[in-house]
């Protein structure tokens, strides 16, 4: 059995991940920025879906087509709380790292973290 090793060349990036709190870190804030994104996502399809029924409401459209929206608003709603709830999650985690793991504060993994945590700040209900 043949085993190759391929060597990187100049413009490839070799990545060693020695140290298991940066795997740690780089898996969990990529879930914080994964959690953050989708729930930006459905609080704007909830907003979008609210405006459609008023536009029908307004244009006197049948009250069966505007109940079919109000249940995909209430479904889309229950979604953006579920999708909260994960966000406070990982945001906790992802700050747990980094407030314990200060001594990684020069990897880029850690300042990703950071960038990370600050961006969602604003969505994170504590």
């Amino acid at each position: 059995m043949l085993r190759y090793l391929v060597l990187p060349s100049a413009n490839q990036h070799l990545e060693i991940m020695a140290d298991p709190r940066l795997k740690s870190l780089r898996i969990k804030t990529g879930v914080l920025k994964r959690t953050y994104k989708e729930t930006i996502s459905y609080q704007n399809e909830a907003t979008t879906i609210q405006e459609k029924i008023k536009k029908m409401q307004e244009d006197g459209e049948d009250v069966y087509y505007i109940k079919k929206q109000d249940g995909l608003l209430q479904e889309t709603q229950s979604v953006v709380v579920d999708c909260q709830k994960r966000l406070n999650a990982a945001f906790a985690d992802v700050s747990k790292l980094v407030q314990e793991e200060t001594e990684l504060e020069e990897a880029e993994e850690y300042i990703a973290a950071k960038a990370a945590l600050e961006d969602s700040k604003q969505l994170v209900s504590v």
